[in-house]
Parts: C-alpha cells; structure tokens; sequence
C-alpha cells in the first residue's frame, strides 16, 4: 500500500514544500496537487518536481473544462519530463459552480469528455500524428468550424513515458465504471471500506470486464484524516465542516454528487436535512447533523489500534493507496504520525 498526502499550504506554499523531503524520508510516496480557484497547480507542482527527488507528483485534480485535451496531454508529458518520470495526471470534473462561475465554460458531458480527453492525451503521449472524431473533441478542427487550415500535428518532444498514469476522481456509478474501464487510478471521496462494495462494487466489475490488460490492477486511492493516540478521537469533529460543505453545499438540490453519495450510503434522511440547513446559510447546524458514523470509517483518527483495524479494513476493500492528512501541533508530530502509518502498512 502506498501511502500519499494531498498538499496543504495553508501556511505558505514554499514553507510547505520545504517540509516535503521531511515526509518523503519517512515514507511518503505520492504528493497530490489541488486546483480549485487559487494559483494553478502545474507551476507549483513543477517546483515540487525541482525540490524533490523520490517522490511521485500528481494533479490532484486538473478540472476537464479548463484546458484543452492537447494542453492537459502537454502538461503531463512536460510535467512528467521535469520530474523524471514521477507525474500522475489527476482528472475530475469538479462541479458547476467553478466550472460555470471562475471559467465561464458551460458544464456539461462529463462523463463522455472524460473518455475522449483520456483517449487523445494517450495518442499525444504515442506521438501518434494527431487525429480524433470524437462526440465533444474533433481535431483536427473540421473546416467549416475554423479557418480550415487546422493541420494533423503530433508533439514535437519525445515523452519520458508513452503512457502516463491517469488517475480519475469519480463517485457516481457510471463516472466509476468508466474510471474502473480506462485509468490507472480511481479516487473518490468520503470512501467507506465497509459500504464500498455496495455502492461501487457493480460499476467497478463492469468496467473492468472491458479494462485492457496493459494498465495493470486499477489503484483505488482513499483519503482519510490521520491522528494516532488514545485522547484524539475528538479530532474527528474537524472533518464536520467539510463534509456538510460537501453533502449540503456543493451543488444546488438535485445536482449534488456528494448528497447523492450520502444517500447510497443510507444517510437519506441526514443527507436531506443537511442539504437544506446549508442551502438556507445554517452551516453550523448542518454540520451537527454529518454522521457520526460517516466521520469515523472515513478517518484514521483513533488509538493505534484503531488505526490499524481501519488500515486493514481499507485493505481488504481493495485500496492501494492511502492519501492522509496528519493531524497535530508541529511539523515534527506530524512526520512522526507519517513514519507510523507508513509502518501500520506494511
């Protein structure tokens, strides 16, 4: 099992990848890259890369809509040279919100930009002379949509790699039976080892029964909260706000992927009420209503033992890597905590 990190620079993004080779010499393997509205992540990913010498990077995610399938292959191939061969490019759809209000592009077809942007980033990365007749992405561009001087191009460098890793962040049946279908990777959030296999296990099966043999077993990446001790139980309560967020928050009704995923969890009724509490500006008391259940097998919050129990739990549902957040005062605790689940599992 890997073990992975998402990158939060609340304290400062170059303070914070100084930080990072405290992490990759106690056992961190992959480092995730966010982009929502803040500075792009391909600059500061490519600093990461110079600062680094172990560690894999990943976009975790670059948003479908706001480049071109070409540019995000682009990025990868330049991404994955500067690095040496460590990048994974993290896709996902991201939501309406962001995608209609910070790029003024209409968000729609998520599922089939997702197979044609996958389809021509691994033709770019082939160095294949580059032609696609897709639903959403004709290229080259036909000439009564342009100039029509548009010219079948392949990319003039030669990647490090002709098949980089994709990883897809996914929660909705068919977005995961494409991922299970098509990518290294599938990550999704807010992932219940014990519900997994109820509510992805047939999407998962079905795009796997049409997944090449050449990308290997699908890495099913969990994110998870991390704090080991026998008084940190309480620390779970952090995760209250962002979960409501999410669940009640991130979309308006009936167009909520996070709410959708919360009532096939069997939260219908929380989910509900917490959808309407946060829609009419009471986060507070939607966040007192988040699960208690939810907040605890999401999370590696606990007793060593605990941790472990989870750790193996997570295991057992077919996770290959573990993407923690480790909780506590210092720079050094929270290195100490990496050493830990690095050592929980193996």
């Amino acid at each position: 099992m890997r073990i992975g990190m998402g990158l939060n620079y609340a304290g400062g993004f170059k303070e914070t990848v100084s930080e990072l080779a405290d992490y990759e010499r106690a056992g961190l393997d992959i480092v995730f890259i966010p982009e929502a509205y803040s500075f792009d992540a391909v600059s500061q990913m490519g600093y990461i890369a110079a600062k680094t010498e172990r560690l894999e990077i990943a976009s975790g995610i670059l948003p479908l809509y706001s480049r071109t399938p070409t540019l995000l292959a682009m990025t990868a191939a330049g991404m994955d040279y500067v690095s040496d061969g460590r990048f994974t490019l993290g896709l996902g759809a991201s939501g309406p919100q962001v995608i209609e209000g910070f790029h003024g592009v209409p968000y729609n077809a998520p599922l089939g930009r997702t197979r044609e942007i996958i389809e021509i980033c691994r033709k770019v990365w082939q160095r294949e002379r580059l032609t696609y007749e897709g639903k959403h992405y004709t290229l080259p561009l036909p000439p009564e949509r342009g100039t029509g001087l548009g010219k079948a191009l392949k990319i003039i460098n030669h990647p490090v790699r002709p098949r980089i890793p994709i990883v897809v962040a996914a929660i909705g049946p068919k977005n995961v039976e494409l991922t299970a279908e098509l990518a290294e990777g599938w990550e999704p959030i807010f992932y219940m080892p014990e519900k997994a296999a109820e509510v992805w296990g047939s999407s998962l099966a079905a795009g796997k029964a049409r997944r090449s043999e050449e990308l290997g077993e699908l890495d099913v990446i969990a994110q998870a909260a991390l704090a080991i001790g026998e008084d940190v139980a309480g620390l779970r309560e952090l995760g209250r706000a962002m979960a409501a967020l999410y669940i009640g928050g991130m979309g308006a009704k009936g167009r909520n992927f996070y709410n959708e995923l919360a009532r096939r969890y069997g939260y219908e009724k929380e989910a509900e009420q917490i959808q309407e509490l946060y829609l009419s500006g009471k986060k507070d008391e939607a966040a007192a209503l988040v699960p208690q259940e939810l907040l605890e097998k999401t999370s590696l919050i606990g007793s060593e033992g605990f941790v472990r129990d989870r750790i193996q739990a997570l295991k057992e549902s077919g996770v290959t890597t573990l993407n923690v957040a480790p909780l506590a005062h210092t720079h050094e605790e929270r290195v100490k905590l990496m050493e830990k689940v690095k050592e929980l599992a193996s």
